[in-house]
């Protein structure tokens, strides 16, 4: 039986650069499809499981697409670790998704009593960024900085980890490393970038799902009468029962439409809008 939601307790969030047809510096403003492509990517560290990935231009849209995205996937779940770069958009994404409106205490004295509501964030939820700093093209220094959360929580995250002992973006970044290696369109400094923006977001998909159910991480591992067997991210993560092949994954149908079930209460008691594509893989 595969179990949905996966039991994330760590989401470390990204965005990969590529571009289609020509670099966004040469574009013309007609050339709306053509210039730099961003991937928006969402990982769990623990059983390096995709959770999110939504391609398109490098806006506050799109950011927020993989923040909602993510929210739904994992059901609201809040006791959980989430890590970015100092991409801003990242901290408005989250509070705005995560966060509950309330309209705050008046304080003790004079004044008027505050009317406007603003975003609360749940107690249990983290998160943190890694800030790096470049001389000549080489890191020359990482901040490290806690945006929601208390440091004993965080550092609690951390020793309750498998894999993390502190606050990084490590994971994520491999994972866009081996995205470059298996989709060349993404390999830099060559002539295979893509032509076509539809022929690259397809591709970008269509790996990253094959990444998720036919790709055996060195890393990861089960353990099986003893022996350790090499798994996919979504056999560590129990969505899935073996590895896939890829003419197993292209013939499957990984979309199921179904209906939309409008203001579906989570855990916490907030409504939010999400669809039962339970069954969607993709």
């Amino acid at each position: 039986m595969w179990r949905f939601p996966p039991e994330t307790k760590e989401i470390q969030f990204d965005e990969k650069w590529s571009f289609v047809g020509k670099k966004e510096k040469n574009c013309s403003e007609s050339e709306k499809e053509f210039g730099d492509q961003w991937d928006y990517i969402a990982i769990d560290p623990e059983s390096r499981l995709v959770l999110s990935f939504v391609p398109g231009k490098r806006t506050l849209e799109n950011c927020y697409k993989v923040v909602e995205d993510v929210y739904t996937r994992t059901h609201g779940r809040e006791e959980i670790l989430i890590s970015s770069d100092c991409y801003s958009p990242y901290k408005t994404a989250i509070e705005d998704v995560y966060g509950e409106k309330a309209i705050p205490e008046r304080k003790v004295g004079p004044g008027r009593p505050p009317k406007n509501p603003v975003n609360v964030m749940p107690e249990a939820l983290c998160y943190v960024t890694v800030c790096k700093e470049y001389e000549k093209d080489k890191v020359s220094s990482i901040r490290r900085e806690i945006v929601f959360g208390s440091e004993d929580l965080v550092t609690e995250k951390l020793e309750n980890s498998r894999v993390s002992n502190t606050i990084n973006t490590a994971f994520v970044e491999r994972v866009n490393g081996t995205d470059r290696m298996q989709n060349s369109r993404k390999v830099r400094k060559t002539y295979g970038f893509s032509k076509d923006l539809g022929f690259h977001n397809a591709l970008s998909m269509l790996i990253i799902c094959m990444y998720n159910f036919c790709w055996c991480v060195r890393t990861l591992y089960l353990i099986n009468d003893g022996k350790r067997v090499h798994c996919t991210p979504a056999m560590a993560a129990k969505l899935s029962e073996h590895v896939w092949t890829v003419e197993e994954w292209v013939t499957y149908p990984t979309y199921h439409k179904n209906e939309v079930v409008k203001h579906k209460p989570f855990p916490d008691g907030s409504k939010r809008a999400i669809s039962r594509d339970l069954g969607a893989v993709s």
